[in-house]
């Protein structure tokens, strides 16, 4: 099992904690507002702990679930503490409209976010094309995309022992085009789909 530690006391943040501790992985929480920490991590139980906000996560698998605009400094912020980590990003980034990314060029919040992790953090986009809803009540498929192979199946182990499907896209550029997924999520439930409990995945056929 893994050890995992989820920055950030939101929905996302209590919904996958939620499903970690079911797969019998070891959880932590920080938030900046440490009662919310103590709160979620209380809720969560399974001997969830509680760490300090900025110091080293306990686990070997960070999850910032943050809003897209917080993850960038957030990770800044927390710096040499996650030398060594595997950071992964599971922000949607979308504009005010909703139908567009809330950035220009062909990068993705998980690109910048390598660019201010530690040299040796390993970082990931995972979990973004998932409504909140199918994640705590269904099956998914989770589309990741990272550079290292080591870290990519460290995640992938994770997302297998809280009962999901791994799918690998590639390498960390590929963020971009993950993040587009995320997207393509929303336009689907505002217009072919109409509504939000689906996700997007793969069928195999073997002829």
């Amino acid at each position: 099992m893994s050890n995992v530690t989820l920055i950030g006391t939101g929905n996302m943040a209590r919904t996958i904690g939620t499903l970690a501790v079911a797969g019998g992985n070891t959880v932590e929480v920080m938030g900046r507002d440490h009662s919310k920490a103590d709160d979620l991590a209380a809720a969560l139980g399974g001997g969830t702990t509680t760490g300090t906000w900025g110091a080293v996560p306990a686990g070997d698998i960070v999850i910032t679930a943050l809003l897209y605009d917080g993850v960038v400094p957030v990770v800044a912020e927390y710096g040499d503490s996650l030398a060594d980590k595997i950071v992964v990003d599971i922000s949607n980034p979308f504009n005010a409209t909703g139908d567009g990314l809330a950035y220009n060029g062909e990068t993705s919040i998980a690109q910048e976010v390598a660019k201010v992790a530690p040299a040796s953090a390993r970082v990931i986009k995972a979990f973004n094309t998932i409504f909140r809803g199918v994640l705590e009540n269904g099956r998914p498929n989770v589309f990741f995309a990272g550079d290292d192979a080591q870290a990519k199946a460290a995640l992938a182990a994770f997302i297998e022992s809280i009962g999901l499907r791994p799918l690998d896209v590639g390498g960390l550029k590929m963020a971009h085009w993950v993040e587009g997924m995320g997207l393509v999520t929303m336009g689907l439930a505002a217009n072919g789909v109409g509504h939000w409990d689906f996700a997007l995945g793969v069928d195999e056929f073997t002829g």
